[in-house]
């Protein structure tokens, strides 16, 4: 495991709309080398895939291929990020004035001294900030 993986560079993996040639390659890196993420990813990515189906951008059945694709990636859930919600994270949160899930992505990648990859402008400068390597799609 390379990179801490959030959840809106995951998203622009699965809708061409949203692909770029930064996620492909961050993609790619997954394949090759895995990643990690807080307990709250498969939560955030299905929870936006539903969002989805209900606009009318994507059927269900686009989601069951994308969670299944998604399955197979040597994506590992940290096990400590609850151990962390109301301490470090909480605290990080409030520092760089991000949300908590945003900063469970942060403290994750702060913790495990690795690379985050994401699309969040506010998360990414916040990573930038705490000399955290990023990657953006």
């Amino acid at each position: 495991m390379t990179l801490v993986l959030d959840a809106s560079m995951t998203i622009a993996w699965l809708f061409d709309d949203e692909r770029t040639e930064a996620a492909h390659t961050v993609m790619r890196r997954v394949v090759a080398d895995g990643a990690i993420v807080p307990s709250l990813w498969r939560l955030e990515v299905a929870n936006v895939l539903r969002n989805a189906v209900r606009r009318g951008r994507c059927n269900e059945a686009f989601v069951d291929r994308s969670l299944a694709r998604l399955a197979r990636l040597a994506i590992k859930r940290d096990e400590e990020t609850d151990d962390h919600a109301s301490g470090s994270t909480r605290t990080l949160a409030r520092r760089e004035n991000l949300g908590l899930y945003d900063a469970a992505y942060l403290e994750l990648a702060i913790r495990r001294r690795m690379s985050l990859a994401s699309c969040d402008q506010a998360l990414l400068a916040a990573a930038t900030r705490r000399k955290v390597e990023v990657f953006a799609a």
